[in-house]
């Protein structure tokens, strides 16, 4: 590799620790630490909110998938952002304002405990369990990709890669919380923003423009330039199905819990949606400018499938060793972004729905941010672990794609109608979000056993719904305290 590129990467890198290094001064207490106070502004919400739910996948997965399949991956797109969309139109200021009402809640679990007055603590063990369960192997495919990315730029072994890569993220995380994982997401969500931006313009332009673009696609295979070629109505109903999803991922929903004010919601929500159409797009173009300008040397192959490599190929090839330094540094902050918010949530998990809640409930706040910080050791030990055993040189490894949309699938049908009708049903009870919880979560597991073709966050999605609406109306119904607080939240609701 380039000297140049070496630098400006280390540079990058180096920054990171800063920032954590700072926030560690500015953390005082378990709520610093897990939620930053509720101190974001809409600029660092929305943009670290973008960044920790994009990933690899969106530099890496996304492009990819538009190599392999051309413009059928626009469903996957298109699902999304009616997703994000729909999340922070309707989750995110109810959220804000039920959170803050609900006894001051700062993890997911918590709001669920409180919500429901659950004195039995199950509510919260059990969504506490769901989150370090899928977090686990949510937080390995991410250090897959890093390991991916260094092995390609570096010349690195795997297993050496992935070491350098979990060390840098675990470092900041361990030091700052939320505060460090927040704005080290918001400068990575806009170098994610220019890196997707400026990639495709040039890789068209070298290609010979646009319209020299399609020509060339189409010469290769007519039917990458369509949407619907070789899909079926169960194919574009899972993909654009990616988008129920969102409302159930704590480590994108707790940014809506962090926000000073209910107040800054819409221009939140300007911010983030403007800048996740625009990424997304953006990577789309470069799976599709990629499929022209590769057409020589393909990245598929009878031997191996090389598609998720594109943007890492078009950094090396097309541009000078250091704005290659800056792109490569965005890559690895697409991973970066989400790995460290992940962690974090499962941290908290484990402090505020483990230890305090069962082991130590006088716990003072210093201990358990410590505990927290150790958390987030142990958990990144054990999905180092797993991403050790996924090494991609395995031909039975998954694609960063597909073990990404596992996960996906384990937290929008375990936690997404839970959270939704927590929020805007008053009927709701404790019974019913267990039920919705355990019945989403054991659907995503069971469903790719029957081999359909539909993703599993579909049937999950509509089976814990229909799990809620039926426990909820089986046992103790909702107290006058629990009814006057829902009221309380909707009258702080800015988008009621």
């Amino acid at each position: 590799m380039d000297t140049a590129t070496l630098v400006t990467f280390i540079v990058y890198l180096v920054g990171m620790l800063v920032i954590g290094i700072i926030s560690y001064r500015l953390t005082s207490n378990l709520s610093d630490y897990v939620l930053g106070g509720r101190s974001l502004g809409p600029g660092v919400a929305a943009l670290s909110a973008g960044a920790s739910d994009m990933s690899s996948w969106l530099l890496l997965g996304l492009p990819g998938a538009a190599y392999a399949s051309g413009l059928g991956s626009i469903w996957l797109a298109i699902g999304l952002t009616i997703g994000a969309y729909l999340n922070w139109r309707f989750v995110a200021s109810r959220l804000r304002a039920y959170t803050e009402v609900s006894n001051d809640s700062i993890t997911v679990p918590d709001f669920f405990e409180n919500r429901f007055k659950d004195k039995s603590r199950v509510l919260r063990v059990v969504s506490a369990v769901v989150i370090l369960i899928f977090f686990t192997f949510y937080t390995s495919s991410g250090l897959v990709g890093g390991a991916v990315l260094f092995q390609e730029s570096f010349d690195m072994s795997y297993n050496t890669a992935l070491w350098i890569g979990a060390i840098v993220i675990i470092s900041y995380t361990f030091l700052g919380g939320f505060l460090a994982v927040s704005w080290t997401d918001f400068i990575q969500g806009i170098l994610m923003f220019l890196a997707l931006i400026v990639a495709p313009i040039v890789a068209i332009v070298q290609v010979g423009g646009w319209g020299t673009t399609v020509d060339q696609v189409r010469e290769i295979d007519p039917s990458l330039m369509s949407a619907f070629t070789g899909m079926t109505g169960i194919g574009i109903i899972s993909l654009l199905a990616w988008g129920l999803g969102y409302f159930g991922q704590p480590h994108i929903i707790t940014r809506f819990m962090a926000l000073k004010s209910t107040k800054d919601v819409p221009k939140a929500r300007w911010i983030g949606m403007t800048w996740m159409i625009l990424a997304m797009i953006g990577a789309v173009l470069v799976g599709i400018t990629g499929i022209a300008y590769f057409a020589d040397a393909p990245l598929i192959t009878d031997a191996a499938d090389n598609s998720e490599k594109v943007f890492i190929l078009f950094t090396d090839v097309l541009f000078n060793p250091w704005v290659s330094g800056i792109l490569l540094a965005a890559i690895l902050s697409a991973i970066m972004s989400t790995i460290d918010s992940q962690l974090l949530v499962s941290s908290s998990a484990l402090a505020e729905d483990f230890y305090k809640a069962i082991i130590r409930k006088n716990a003072s706040d210093k201990e358990l941010v410590w505990v927290g910080r150790i958390g987030v050791l142990v958990i990144a030990l054990i999905a180092l672990s797993l991403a050790v055993q996924a090494n991609p040189a395995n031909e039975n490894a998954s694609s960063i794609l597909d073990l990404v949309s596992y996960a996906w699938a384990g937290f929008g049908a375990a936690f997404g109608p839970v959270i939704l009708l927590s929020l805007f049903w008053k009927g709701m009870t404790r019974n019913g979000a267990i039920a919705g919880m355990i019945v989403g979560a054991l659907t995503v597991v069971i469903w790719p056993n029957f081999d359909t073709g539909l993703y599993e966050i579909v049937p999950g999605f509509i089976l814990a719904l229909i799990a809620i609406l039926i426990f909820s109306k089986v046992g103790p119904q909702p107290t006058e305290e629990i009814q006057n607080e829902f009221d309380q939240a909707v009258a702080n609701d800015i988008t009621k």
